[in-house]
């Protein structure tokens, strides 16, 4: 296999000039869609508001990242899950009928865009334009939204969060503790299983999906459960005779720190051990083989911590994996602009950088850990209050 066909099949361009696979993510979808093009979207469905309400107006945010120079475009339901719309006052027929639709806008927006640039030399490698399924964590999906402070209620976690109150996102140190810490994992792994299967039992949805993208993850044991998910997925698309798809998991770093800590009251998680976690094919899991995913990384985070946390995740996958062992993972890193989100008010701060700024600074970083041999290749974009402008200067970065 030739250079050319490699970096082709692990889904990256071979045009970009660097010396690494690289594939350009879009940007923050709900916030483009508040920003540029003016909607209202602060309610518990979030992006997937305007799936039912205005679908054209989420093909037009799809079409303008990907005329801004992104190959990977995520799907309109990151806050989507059946609780999320039963709060909503949908009924899960309703649910089911709209979060797949959210997969066939995506679509629409891909077909649209190569219908346009078909006989045209603006964009080659258009049969490479991929859909990635935008999941939440388990806290993205509960009000006020808890992905930055994963305070999920049991059996998901050891207390529902209380605004102002004495909140925990760990269990004790003690027997009973890790008991129910494991009860937590079982009930996380089928939470997200079934709204994995929601998608893969529909042909035509599943078949319109590319990749899996399970975002801004905020507790070591929500990516053991997701692997063993995952798990049970591909074991389910397999007997099915259906493709499996690659897939990817990153965690979000307030104020560069994991939301998680180790015990209540006690340090926070490192990122070693969420490596670990995500990564690692046995260990904690007792003996029990659990597939190690196609990307991992960090999304919805400042940038300003990115450089640190960066070269940490690399040297923890580095500990694992080797240097010449030929790590298959590729690095995912789509931070958000140098923001701060108010579960409250349902609203950002300002930025601090303008877009070129970011995107100099995101091209930068990840070259850094790329020239250390240790990945497969880059996925990177951007999050919440990037934009098609921030897309822009990201992939004319990502051509030098």
């Amino acid at each position: 296999m030739t250079l050319e066909s490699e970096l082709i099949t692990a889904g990256g361009r071979s045009d970009s000039g660097l010396a690494w696979p690289v594939m350009v993510l879009d940007g923050g979808l709900g916030t483009t869609l508040e920003d540029t093009f003016q909607r209202d979207i602060s309610t518990p469905l979030w992006s997937a508001k305007p799936i039912e309400d205005d679908p054209e107006v989420v093909i037009a945010a799809h079409l303008a990242f990907l005329h801004a120079g992104a190959q990977v475009i995520l799907t309109a339901t990151y806050q989507c899950a059946f609780g999320t719309f039963k709060r909503a006052g949908y009924t899960q027929e309703d649910a089911v009928r709209i979060m797949r639709r959210a997969v066939q806008l995506a679509a629409e927006a891909r077909r649209r865009f190569i219908s346009e640039q078909n006989g045209s030399d603006q964009r080659e490698n258009l049969k490479d334009i991929k859909i990635a399924l935008s999941l939440g964590p388990f806290g993205g999906t509960l009000s006020p939204t808890q992905e930055f402070d994963g305070c999920y209620p049991p059996p998901y976690g050891p207390k529902e969060f209380v605004a102002g109150g004495a909140n925990q996102n760990a269990f004790d140190d003690s027997e009973e503790g890790r008991a129910k810490e494991q009860v937590a994992v079982d009930a996380l792994n089928s939470f997200h299983l079934e709204r994995l299967r929601m998608f893969s039992e529909d042909p035509e949805t599943w078949t319109a999906i590319d990749y899996l993208a399970f975002e801004t993850v905020p507790l070591k044991r929500e990516a053991v459960a997701i692997r063993k998910a995952m798990q049970a997925l591909n074991g389910e698309l397999g007997r099915d005779g259906k493709n499996t798809k690659p897939w990817w998991i990153t965690t979000v770093w307030p104020e560069g720190k994991l939301p998680e800590e180790r015990r209540h009251g006690g340090e926070k998680v490192q990122i070693g051990e969420i490596v670990e976690a995500t990564v690692q094919s046995t260990g904690e899991q007792q003996g029990v083989y659990l597939g190690v995913p196609w990307g991992i990384g960090i999304n919805c985070t400042d940038p300003q911590f990115l450089d640190q946390l960066l070269t940490e995740l690399t040297d923890a996958v580095e500990k694992i994996h080797g240097r010449d062992n030929g790590c298959a993972i590729w690095l995912v890193a789509y931070p958000n602009r140098g923001v701060v989100y108010d579960i409250g008010t349902r609203t950002w701060t300002q930025t601090r950088e303008d877009g070129n700024e970011w995107a100099i600074r995101l091209a930068d970083v990840t070259a850094r850990q790329m020239q250390r041999g240790i990945w497969k290749g880059l996925l990177v974009g951007g999050c919440c209050k990037t934009g098609p402008e921030e897309i822009v200067k990201l992939a004319e970065k990502m051509q030098t």
